[in-house]
């Protein structure tokens, strides 16, 4: 009797979540990806960020734009105003990787719609044929980078940590990751390329559990030099492979070896720019905006939920608030990096990712309601282990997107992902935190429950207030 219990308890399991197991079949994974296609599809018919709303519009045109300079402009100009490039109208603000691929991107559109593209009078273009190729520019990218990124941590997760066959859904898990709500409708609604750097970041977690610590170095360091908001994760790389360096013989030799394929890679992407100082100054200026405030629009983060009360942005100067932000966040992350340093592992780093992207996204500065996809990212790759806490941030990250998409008319899309995500994620999501609850103090979830719900209404609250009194602090920003 006792042989057969496993078996009775995977059937119970599989009855409950038909297509529940630890391994990824290829006709599940195929399936799986093709659902996610179709839904990034689908949202892609609608409306985007800027959408016939002169004179700026939104991000859409500003992919378009930098799809505009890079093509008719001379690489050394891309971060330069110049007469042909007005950094005051979308300049490029992202590191040299986006601009190449705004590029590789403009070549597809001028070789089909040149008009879309011409230098100075093409600006708010805007026809039907534009916008096909302009989403699908984002759905070759999400399928070619973040689809397999996501397969093959499925995978790896689940040789690494599923090896009993009844710790969960390695479908469930795939299909978390590729239907994220707040990605989907960021990149594929509102217009944006999160899924390469997010993509490139996934690539390298993977690489990491497969003990592929060079070419992990490699892939996150492109994720850095596409969106600088990967920097979110450095912290747990850092400390993770350097625990990992420190505890083999020759650690001098380790460390060593991945500075150069770091340094190496950096050079790479920056080659145009290494010319001259005042060429890299142009560039990393433009990366750290410091004039624009220590956050913008309505971003659920510590400045601004407290921004009800105190006047950051009146009340202090950007040099202090740089100050504070760095002394916040570096206390917020260090713990968890001390302790991958001293004891490095492989779900310890997971955390670490989740740890160290929700510090920067809480405390650092000049923070965006849309970097909540930094966070979010390690967060479902640890949603088979913290169901609850995976849930609770979804639909926290979507609350805070709200006015965002609403000012984009994606709120018909809006709904319908929350509500597929629901019917997804509880599927599998309750059972597994049901399984695990016994290894969890109820006293902390009903606190941290509790703690979650009364610091977003206060943000829900102080939101209306700040729209009733016309709060300059929290002026709306298409960026």
């Amino acid at each position: 009797m006792s042989g057969k219990k496993p078996a009775m308890e995977e059937v119970e399991s599989s009855s409950e979540f038909p297509w529940s197991n630890t391994t990824l079949t290829p006709t599940t994974s195929v399936m799986i990806v093709l659902f996610a296609a179709l839904v990034r599809f689908l949202v892609s018919l609608g409306p985007y960020s800027g959408r016939a709303t002169p004179p700026m519009y939104g991000d859409y045109e500003a992919q378009r734009h930098w799809m505009e300079i890079t093509l008719h402009t001379p690489v050394v100009e891309w971060y330069r105003n110049t007469s042909a490039n007005n950094l005051s109208y979308w300049g490029l603000d992202y590191p040299p990787l986006t601009a190449y691929q705004s590029l590789a991107h403009a070549f597809l559109l001028n070789s089909s719609i040149p008009e879309s593209l011409a230098l100075t009078t093409s600006r708010g273009f805007e026809s039907h044929g534009s916008k096909l190729l302009m989403r699908w520019t984002v759905l070759v990218s999400d399928f070619l980078l973040f689809f397999p990124a996501a397969v093959c941590f499925a995978v790896v997760y689940f040789r690494r940590f599923g090896g009993s066959g009844r710790e969960g859904s390695a479908p469930w898990l795939l299909a978390m990751i590729l239907l994220n709500p707040c990605l989907i409708l960021i990149d594929h609604g509102h217009f944006q390329y999160n899924c390469i750097s997010l993509g490139l970041t996934l690539g390298a977690i993977a690489a990491i559990l497969l003990r592929r610590e060079f070419v992990a170095s490699v892939l996150f360091c492109l994720a850095i030099n596409h969106k600088q908001m990967s920097m979110y994760y450095a912290p747990a790389f850092f400390s993770y492979l350097l625990g990992k360096c420190l505890k083999r013989q020759n650690w001098v030799l380790e460390v060593g070896k991945l500075g150069i394929v770091v340094i190496g890679t950096f050079m790479f992407i920056w080659w145009p720019y290494l010319y001259s100082m005042e060429a890299a100054k142009e560039v990393l200026y433009r990366l750290a905006p410091f004039e624009r405030g220590i956050y913008e629009d309505y971003v659920a983060n510590f400045w601004c939920s407290t921004s009800v009360i105190i006047k950051w942005k009146k009340l202090f100067s950007i040099a202090f608030l740089k100050f504070l932000c760095i002394f916040t966040t570096f206390s917020a992350f260090l713990p968890s990096c001390y302790q991958q340093i001293k004891a490095p592992s492989d779900r310890g780093f997971l955390y670490g990712l989740l740890n160290s992207s929700f510090a920067f996204y809480l405390f650092s500065y000049q923070v965006h309601e849309k970097s909540i996809l930094m966070p979010l990212l390690p967060a479902s790759l640890l949603a088979q282990q913290e169901p609850f806490l995976f849930g609770q941030l979804v639909c926290c990250g979507l609350l805070s997107m709200f006015p965002l998409l609403l000012r984009d008319n994606l709120i018909l899309q809006y709904i319908v992902l929350f509500a597929l995500f629901g019917l997804i994620f509880y599927q599998n999501g309750r059972h597994a935190w049901e399984k695990n609850s016994r290894r969890r103090s109820l006293c902390a979830l009903r606190f941290g429950q509790t703690l979650n719900n009364v610091l977003f209404w206060i943000f829900f609250i102080g939101q209306k207030q700040r729209k009733r009194m016309c709060d300059p602090d929290l002026k709306p920003c298409s960026w």
